[in-house]
């Protein structure tokens, strides 16, 4: 794992917790394989926050995973996503 700005290591967990962002398209952006993003997720959240995501992770599997969601996406951000990459109305 490479090292990240504190806003790479932000935008890395605000997608985790996106159901749309699926594991392959970190991987595409950060280069973190499922595995390695689990580890970053355990280090940068408490533990409470941690299970609550990794359950989350768990039970929306067919979301994380572009192979067993039941849909093709065919835009690589959000439509309130602005052209530079901040997500309107986020803090």
């Amino acid at each position: 794992m490479s090292t990240l700005s504190a806003e790479d290591m932000a935008r890395m967990i605000r997608m985790g917790w996106e159901d749309r962002t699926t594991f392959e398209a970190i991987q595409a952006q950060f280069n973190f394989t499922e595995n390695e993003f689990v580890r970053f997720m355990r280090r940068q959240l408490n533990v409470s926050d941690f299970s609550r995501w990794r359950r989350r992770a768990h039970e929306q599997g067919q979301l994380k995973h572009e192979k067993k969601r039941g849909f093709k996406v065919t835009r690589f951000k959000c439509s309130r996503q602005s052209v530079d990459g901040i997500t309107k109305g986020w803090k």
